[in-house]
């Protein structure tokens, strides 16, 4: 009987995570702009770095 509950309540803990983590990560996306433009700083920091060596 206690088990039964205690599947139930951890049950429902995990789908109130689930969705706070789904809304978290729609909340704060960051735009598909500020990737390439993150990526691209990257790859050219990378290149200088190994233009220097």
């Amino acid at each position: 009987m206690i088990a039964k509950i205690w599947k139930k309540v951890l049950f429902v803990i995990f789908i109130v995570v689930c969705l706070f983590n789904i809304v978290n990560k729609l909340v704060h996306k960051a735009s598909l702009e500020q990737e390439l433009q993150s990526s691209a700083d990257y790859v050219i920091e990378k290149k200088l770095e190994e233009g220097i060596k």
